[in-house]
């Protein structure tokens, strides 16, 4: 296991990430002052972002299915829990965006190649957890 979002598992079969990419940011409104610079104010963090990238090559590992199913969780709008393939919990996060290329085709038009990027956004635990929307669809 190479992270686990929610009930969905990052290995090697469904959708093996080459990359993570993790923002920080920390906020400082300014304050405009006579004479001066500008006053900066710290007022705590801002949102966390990881983005997850890579290639599938869907005869060799997961595809299109396991994108689907990334995309079905993304389209219910919750916060799942990411946890690092070691076993420490990463927080809640929600999926902000998906962007897959596909190349490579078939003569069917069957993608060879898909990549694919994945963002994430840390947020607050939920108040609710949707696991039985999920585990219907599969």
């Amino acid at each position: 296991m190479m992270m686990c979002y929610g009930l969905f598992v990052f290995e090697l079969k469904t959708v093996p990430f080459q990359s993570i990419e993790e923002n920080k940011d920390w906020r400082f409104p300014a304050n405009s002052r006579v004479n001066q610079r500008s006053a900066l104010q710290f007022i705590g963090r801002d949102n966390e972002t990881m983005t997850l990238s890579g290639i599938l090559y869907p005869e060799l590992t997961g595809g299109r299915l396991s994108l689907a199913i990334l995309e079905r969780m993304a389209d219910l709008g919750a916060s799942w829990p990411l946890i690092d393939g070691t076993g420490i919990p990463l927080g809640f996060y929600v999926m902000t965006n998906l962007k897959k290329t596909k190349t490579e085709f078939f003569r069917d038009g069957t993608p060879r190649k898909i990549e694919f990027i994945i963002s994430l956004t840390k947020t607050d635990p939920p108040g609710w957890v949707p696991y039985a929307d999920i585990i219907g669809m599969i």
